[in-house]
Parts: structure tokens; C-alpha cells; sequence
């Protein structure tokens, strides 16, 4: 019985011993847990992110106007403009029609004194001189051009009346004043033949119509100031006068027949 009881002793105090070895063991190991615990470190806070900034739009260069600008060379609608063949007109609208599978974009003119509407496209105008209104001071120049003396080429009529003719179509309001100067005749000088008086009533025409639209007056008026400043030139019955160094052009007697009065100079 003593020796159980000694093996019993011994075994408890092993047990007893295992016991202290395992609470020393877990006392050392607790320490590392909390410094375990503690490295975890907690989640981040989300960090809330503003929004991108929105890139600013750049908005493109519109070339359109710049090329339709371009094409109308600045006419508008309503205006009043020359059209050399035609003289003045006025634009009622710009439209675009299609034609031949093209599209064009058409300046449609009005020439109320002849009753016709032009088609013309807005690319065209500078091909077929198509201009804006002479300012006053050209106008000014054009009608002291009248007070000059009649500067008639000693050539044939055929050819000069192609001159007049050409100077009328231009479109320069300066060129046709020098054609009613050249074949305006006053009452004490006989009639012109019929190709002169044709010639002189379209310059006349065109000239008094521009005159009339940039001074604000009736055609009325404006005929009857151009008439006032042919007056004001000199005699036309006076003798010519040779002016070799105007290539060949004279002041010369205005009474004779157009179809007869002119020199040929082929023969010289």
C-alpha cells in the first residue's frame, strides 16, 4: 500500500509538473498573440476619391461661314449691285438648286426696268464682275467726265462702235460716262444715225440708273444731272485738234453721221 501510494505521489507530482511546464509555455505564448493581435492593424478608411474633373470640350473651328463669306464676296440680300452686262439689279434671295447633280448656291438678281430675273452662283461672281455700287466720290469722277471734251479715235465707226460697246459691258462706271460724252449731241447738232443713238441711250441707261440708286433719286433726275454736266463741255463744232500722242485720238467735229464722220486709217 505505501508503494502505490509513493507511485500515486510521483504521478500526481508529474502531472503537476506537466501542468506548471504548460501554464509557463501558454504564458509565454499569450504575449506573442496580443503583439500579434496588435500588428493586425485595422482596414484603412476608404478614402473617397472627387470625381475627375470634366475635360473641357474644344470646340472645333467652323469653317463653313468663312468659305460661304468667301463665295458671296459680301453681297447680301436686298442689295443693290452692278452686273456688267446687265447694269443694276437688285438680289432678291440666295438659294441653293440643285443641277446637274451639283449643289450650287445662286444669287437670284432682279432687273426691274427690264422685267428678268439672273440665276448667278455665289462662285461665279468674281468671274463675271459682279460688283457692289460705285461710292460717291467715283460717281463724282464720272459725271465731271462728262464735262470733258469728246475724245472720238480717227478710226472707223464699225470699230469704234465695238469700243463703245466693250466700255459699256465692263461695268466701270467711268467707261460708260466716256461713251455718252463721246456721242451725246446737243440740239443744234444734227440727229445721230441709229447705231449711235443705240449705243448712246444703253450708256446713257446704265449710267443714270447707277447714279440714281447711289444718290437716292428718280432715273428722272439723275438723267437730267447728266444732261446739266454734257452742257458744261466744250463746243463740239470746234475744229479737230491732232493729239498724236493719245495713240492716235482727236477732238474732232461730232456733227458728221457715225457711220460716215470717222477717218479710216488703214489707207495712211
Amino acid at each position: 500500500m505505501p508503494l502505490k501510494t509513493a507511485k500515486t505521489s510521483a504521478k500526481a507530482a508529474g502531472s503537476k509538473a506537466t501542468a506548471s511546464k504548460a501554464a509557463a509555455k501558454s504564458a509565454r505564448t499569450a504575449p506573442k498573440a496580443k503583439t500579434a493581435a496588435k500588428a493586425v492593424k485595422p482596414a484603412a478608411k476608404p478614402v473617397a476619391h472627387k470625381p475627375a474633373a470634366k475635360p473641357v470640350a474644344v470646340v472645333p473651328r467652323v469653317e463653313e461661314p468663312k468659305k460661304v463669306l468667301t463665295q458671296r464676296q459680301g453681297f447680301k440680300t436686298n442689295e443693290f449691285v452692278v452686273y456688267p452686262a446687265h447694269g443694276v439689279g437688285q438680289i432678291l434671295a440666295i438659294e441653293d438648286q440643285e443641277i446637274a447633280g451639283a449643289k450650287l448656291e445662286l444669287f437670284v438678281i432682279n432687273f426691274m426696268k427690264d422685267k428678268m430675273t439672273l440665276r448667278v452662283p455665289t462662285a461665279k461672281v468674281a468671274n463675271v464682275g459682279m460688283r457692289k455700287l460705285s461710292d460717291p466720290v467715283l460717281v463724282r469722277k464720272a459725271l465731271d467726265t462728262l464735262k470733258g471734251r469728246a475724245r472720238i479715235k480717227r478710226t472707223m465707226w464699225s470699230r469704234r462702235a465695238q469700243e463703245y460697246e466693250a466700255k459699256i459691258n465692263s461695268g466701270d462706271i467711268v467707261a460708260i460716262a466716256e461713251v455718252v460724252r463721246d456721242l451725246y449731241r446737243s440740239e443744234s447738232q444734227p440727229e445721230q444715225s441709229y447705231s449711235e443713238r443705240q449705243l448712246y441711250e444703253a450708256a446713257l441707261d446704265r449710267l443714270s440708273r447707277e447714279i440714281a440708286v447711289v444718290q437716292h433719286v428718280t432715273e428722272t433726275e439723275a438723267v437730267k444731272e447728266i444732261e446739266g454736266q454734257l452742257a458744261k463741255s466744250p463746243r463740239r463744232g470746234a475744229k479737230a485738234e491732232s493729239e498724236g500722242a493719245e495713240g492716235g485720238e482727236a477732238d474732232v467735229d461730232a456733227d458728221a453721221d457715225g457711220d460716215d464722220a470717222a477717218v479710216a486709217d488703214e489707207a495712211a
